[in-house]
């Protein structure tokens, strides 16, 4: 077996040249490869195309690239708490694919696994299937391009007639990707939410760069626990559990104070 651990976030990411297309981790601020994104950004690479179910906020996670003008198109499913990437997409800096979730899950595991195109009922009767989307703005307010039309075709399903739209898959250069434990064969366990596009991300990049938080030696992973087999990844560099983790937004609920005579507190 082949021995993918790289000494730190910088050598990993070290050959990612300007243009390249990047799969990357993450759901919101969970699971976002951080210290390979900040290596990325120290080494100047830009106009690179992103495909990630969102671009992080303002300050962290892809936001940091988007803010530093490195992304020229992003491939996601949502964006709605950045305020700069609603400024670049209306300005016309940044060209936009919008991809239902489920159905940009399904395009990354698809590249992953060599199938071309897959069809599917999501998106049909809309501008996800007959085209129109605006993908790119002249900064004037009009649509400099839109997305074309896909191909619509019935099945029978059920005893019924139902329409699919085809939706081609996703590869990629490089992948990204975050993962609290890995070995030296680049077997990853992913922790919780973090688990989220994390592994589909790095079925699609020709070449998966993980950052994890515990390095340990092969064999030391429970086989049965394995989320993702080394197959997919060429790349392994450790950041340590003290790596910083955000929170995209807190949300907490009012302690509550015990009613006299209740018996329980806090």
């Amino acid at each position: 077996m082949i021995d993918k651990q790289v000494a730190t976030a910088d050598e990993a990411v070290a050959d990612i040249p300007d243009g390249a297309t990047l799969a990357v981790g993450g759901f919101g601020l969970s699971g976002n490869p951080i210290a390979l994104i900040e290596a990325l950004l120290a080494q100047g690479t830009t106009d690179l195309s992103i495909v990630s179910n969102n671009c992080g906020v303002d300050d962290w996670g892809l936001g940091v690239l988007l803010g530093a003008r490195r992304i020229r198109k992003m491939t996601s499913s949502y964006v709605g708490e950045n305020k700069e990437f609603e400024r670049q997409f209306l300005s016309g800096e940044l060209e936009v694919e919008l991809t239902p979730q489920g159905t940009l899950a399904e395009k990354l595991r698809a590249g992953g696994s060599g199938i071309a195109a897959f069809y599917t009922q999501t998106g049909v009767g809309t501008q996800v299937a007959e085209g129109g989307l605006p993908q790119r703005y002249d900064g004037a307010g009009g649509v400099a391009l839109a997305s074309p039309p896909k191909h619509v075709r019935t099945f029978e399903r059920d005893g019924r007639s139902r329409e699919f739209v085809l939706e081609e898959s996703i590869t990629t250069d490089f992948a990204l990707v975050h993962a609290v434990r890995g070995d030296r064969h680049g077997n990853l366990v992913f922790n919780k939410a973090a688990r989220n596009f994390n592994p589909l991300a790095a079925m699609a990049g020709r070449v998966c760069i993980a950052q994890v938080e515990e390095l340990v030696e092969p064999g030391e992973l429970d086989a049965d626990g394995i989320h993702l087999p080394g197959i997919f990844v060429h790349r392994v560099v450790e950041v340590g559990t003290g790596i910083e983790k955000r929170i995209e937004r807190r949300t907490v609920s009012p302690s509550r104070q015990a009613s006299p005579g209740s018996g329980t507190g806090e």
